[in-house]
């Protein structure tokens, strides 16, 4: 382990950091800050649109994974950013498909919904 943390301390530092990382999100990025409104307002309504546990924990968890993508694409573009800002058809390729897997992530919100509504 590179800071040589082992146990409860090491769990308590990345627990830390990955606050740090959040609030950083909410302060720079505002598709995510509009992702976690979403989040918060669709909430309540996953709990009342499924009738099982299971079908509230689908629909809660389609929720959670539009955020969990949108975290990983500022990952993606901002590690790419850190590297230069210079034009490389890589970097634009790297950022293009992040940005894909957030769309899917979206899609899927509805289509999870209606699949646990109608099905």
């Amino acid at each position: 382990m590179a800071d040589g943390l082992r146990g409860w301390p090491r769990l308590w530092r990345a627990t830390r950091v990955s606050y740090q990382g959040l609030a950083w999100v909410l302060r720079h990025e505002e598709a995510f800050r509009i992702e976690a409104a979403l989040f918060c307002l669709l909430l309540p309504a996953a709990f009342w649109w499924g009738q099982t546990g299971a079908e509230r924990a689908l629909c809660v968890l389609s929720l959670v994974l539009v955020l969990v993508v949108e975290l990983l694409n500022t990952g993606i573009e901002v590690a790419i950013d850190r590297i230069g800002t210079e034009r490389h058809e890589l970097s634009g390729v790297a950022k293009d498909v992040a940005s894909a897997a957030v769309h899917l992530s979206l899609l899927q919100v509805p289509l999870v919904w209606a699949i646990v509504r109608f099905a």
